[in-house]
């Protein structure tokens, strides 16, 4: 079983913007493969089958900085270990609508990440980073707040299609050779 949780931030307020790359790239995924959502108290969480492997998709409804407090409570309900755990999220020192996943690693400054990593107790899990670039001269707080940009929309939908893709290859094929393909 994997849980796959992509970040960002509830409310409307934070709806299509650059930080919540985690939440449309597993709400795209949940449409591909038919998983519907449900409402609970700390997040939304949907259950199903890719390919023969039971899913948990879930997007937590703290703020990014408290991300983990939702994935620990998932990962212990259903009794999950970190190493099937997949976190997708937006990376600021990546190029717009680049990919990479990684096994293991720092936050890079993500505060959703490093929120998972202090509340799991581990940095050993699949990240899938999506790129969202950066703006010069503009601070990254109030840069991944921003909603993107006519030109940028469209390079964002292949890129969530795209990551979907590498979630299902994780699923089916393992990171090592989702990695050869998608990185």
């Amino acid at each position: 079983m994997w849980v796959i949780a992509g970040l960002g931030n509830p409310g409307r307020k934070y709806s299509r913007t650059r930080h919540n790359v985690g939440f449309m790239v597993v709400e795209e995924f949940a449409k591909r493969f038919e998983i519907d959502f449900k409402d609970r108290d700390k997040y939304r969480i949907g259950r199903g089958s890719i390919e023969g492997s039971a899913v948990i998709l879930l997007e937590p409804l703290l703020y990014m900085n408290r991300s983990g407090t939702a994935v620990r409570e998932v990962l212990k309900k259903f009794n999950v270990p970190p190493e099937n755990l997949m976190v997708i999220h937006d990376d600021l020192d990546m190029e717009k609508g680049r990919l990479r996943i990684r096994e293991t690693g720092s936050s890079g400054g993500h505060k959703g990440v490093q929120s998972i990593i202090q509340d799991i107790g581990t940095r050993d899990f699949v990240r899938l980073k999506v790129g969202i670039g950066r703006e010069e001269g503009l601070p990254a707080e109030e840069f991944v707040l921003r909603k993107f940009g006519r030109q940028e929309v469209n390079i964002m939908k292949d890129t969530i299609q795209e990551a979907t893709e590498a979630i299902r290859s994780i699923i089916v094929g393992g990171a090592d050779k989702a990695m050869n393909k998608f990185n």
